[in-house]
């Protein structure tokens, strides 16, 4: 670690449970994320903040008026921009030292299975319920935990999905392939700006306690938050032994 990094990151490096060694195991993390909406922004800006060494950033659409609502990464200015690449420059300018990778692609079964197998975690912060089952996927196959996001309206949910863990579920446990799903969409129903800024920086957290080895993570529950109120409450969850993604892996 250079001067200049031990001075960039020394306020993690005085945490106990970080220390010299966890910082040097987010340097040498590679996060692989997967949407750079609202969710996306600030999960990906606080991983270049926190020092992830290596970050790819896979999203397909551009950035539009109505997203700076909530997508903090994006700037008027560059509406009409690639997300990826958009989120890449925000990342940029607060800290250079981060390698990301922007791919401007919807993140198919194909894709991910390259994606996913380099990355030592992923972060689904998409807004649809395809992908979701394809990151899940490919995540249990390729044995890389995921931390999962979720907000529309005033309703938000944050769990980790991490099938390395004995009994730990995958997202197909919980939400399985084949069920009959209503697509809803913020374009739609609408979404609290500042919810995705929470669950997007818990998203972020999760992965930073994954990649260093620090505390407990989120794998076997799920948080749920009612932003009305600001209630937080906790489901407790249990792999399927039915599950078609992860029961034979």
């Amino acid at each position: 670690m250079t001067d200049d990094q031990l001075l960039r990151y020394s306020r993690h490096i005085l945490l106990d449970e970080v220390g010299i060694e966890g910082q040097q195991a987010m340097l040498d993390a590679h996060a692989l994320v997967i949407g750079a909406g609202g969710l996306g922004s600030p999960a990906a800006l606080y991983l270049a903040s926190a020092g992830v060494g290596r970050i790819t950033l896979v999203d397909d659409d551009e950035v539009d008026l109505t997203n700076l609502q909530r997508q903090i990464a994006h700037t008027t200015a560059r509406v009409g921009m690639p997300k990826v690449e958009s989120a890449a420059q925000a990342m940029a300018a607060i800290n250079p030292q981060v390698q990301v990778s922007a791919v401007r692609a919807r993140a198919d079964a194909a894709l991910l299975d390259t994606l996913v197998a380099q990355a030592t975690v992923v972060l689904d912060c998409c807004d649809n319920y395809t992908t979701r089952q394809a990151v899940n996927a490919a995540c249990v196959r390729h044995r890389v935990p995921l931390v999962s996001g979720a907000v529309i309206r005033f309703d938000a949910q944050i769990s980790v999905f991490d099938t390395r863990a004995e009994g730990a579920p995958c997202y197909a446990c919980i939400f399985p392939p084949d069920a009959e799903f209503e697509e809803v969409r913020c374009s739609t129903m609408g979404v609290f700006a500042p919810l995705v800024g929470v669950v997007g920086a818990m998203q972020a957290a999760e992965a930073l306690k994954l990649v260093a080895g620090i505390g407990t993570s989120l794998a076997g529950r799920m948080l749920m938050l009612d932003g009305r109120s600001m209630e937080w409450s906790t489901m407790r969850m249990q792999r399927v032994p039915d599950c078609p993604v992860c029961v034979a892996r």
